[in-house]
């Protein structure tokens, strides 16, 4: 077969065909009475060998060895390969990922598409200096995408720049809240609690929609932040968690302070006051515990809370009592 018939079967130029002569890939068999190329019918299927191995992304140098070297082993090579190739399709899908952002920040010139380069490459600077410019800038410059925000405030782990990259989300809208509620759902514990802070910051009614989903999340460190920040925000749902904060001594004091600010309706204060006095009465609390749900009751208003006050001034515990006994001496001075 001549080389014009063989490129037409093959697929493979008549031109590459020359290469791969040149390289000693694969040569003619024969030569034709006018001195053409003859191709056997091994020779075609050297050559059809030689485009499977191709396909894998193999050199025409490994090919060659492929073929030719008795002691050729493809494992080794294969694994390489499969390194090689998951590299490129990392390169290739963060490269996807920053057209995209940028095609989002809807860029009104290429002076806009470079400034958003530059923040996207500073947020993923080594130095913690350029990341926190990066996010204090993000507002004033190009705008970064929510996306690239969301994913550099997940990641962070120095303070000052996840604080800079929390404001720098809260000042974009609730756009990243869906982002920032897959990440309480992260395997990764430190991941959690960067969403559920970063979600605190943000305000609006979407914002305290995740967190009252957040109340119920698994992560005993994502319900307890939800729950400071709801208490601030006048959410009932969160007095549960409050109390339990109180009585585990985990941010006890900013615990107690969010019922005082949720009791400051009388209805709910009475409520407050009715489940602080159900845990006092329960035999598992510790001593300790009761005196902290005594001293919450100082900032709970109204009758009910005077009148637990009274009867915990008699309480067995004497510092419970003590407690009670001053907080309704100071209410009484007020």
């Amino acid at each position: 077969m001549l080389i014009g018939d063989v490129a037409r079967h093959s697929g493979v130029s008549a031109r590459m065909l020359r290469h791969y002569e040149a390289l000693g890939l694969v040569r003619p068999t024969g030569r034709t009475g006018a001195g053409y190329r003859e191709y056997s019918d091994e020779d075609i299927r050297r050559i059809f060998h030689i485009e499977s191995l191709r396909s894998l992304g193999l050199s025409l140098r490994e090919v060659g060895r492929a073929l030719d070297d008795p002691g050729f082993t493809p494992s080794e090579l294969v694994d390489d390969l499969i390194r090689q190739t998951r590299e490129r399709i990392a390169a290739e899908t963060e490269l996807l990922t920053r057209l995209r952002r940028i095609g989002h920040a809807e860029p009104a010139g290429w002076r806009d598409v470079l400034q958003i380069v530059a923040l996207l490459q500073a947020l993923g600077s080594a130095s913690p200096e350029t990341r926190q410019r990066a996010a204090l800038s993000s507002a004033e410059e190009a705008p970064v995408p929510v996306e690239a925000l969301v994913e550099a405030v997940l990641r962070e782990t120095d303070p000052s720049v996840a604080g800079a990259l929390r404001w720098a989300l809260a000042r974009s809208g609730d756009d990243g809240l869906p982002l920032l509620a897959r990440g309480l759902g992260s395997p990764a514990a430190e991941v959690r609690g960067r969403a559920v802070r970063s979600v605190v910051e943000i305000p609006g009614d979407a914002a305290t929609a995740v967190l009252r989903e957040a109340l119920a999340a698994p992560d005993l460190g994502v319900r307890r932040v939800a729950a400071l920040e709801l208490g601030a925000r006048g959410v009932t749902g969160a007095v549960p968690t409050l109390i339990d904060m109180i009585v585990e001594e985990a941010n006890d004091v900013d615990a107690a302070d969010a019922l005082g600010a949720l009791a400051s309706r009388p209805a709910l204060a009475d409520r407050i006051t009715g489940l602080l006095v159900g845990r006092l009465a329960d035999g598992t609390t510790t001593p300790s515990a009761r005196r902290r749900l005594t001293q919450a009751l100082a900032d709970i208003p109204g009758g009910t809370a005077s009148r637990a006050l009274t009867e915990l001034s008699h309480d067995e515990d004497r510092a419970v009592a003590l407690t009670a006994s001053y907080i309704l001496g100071m209410r009484e001075a007020r």
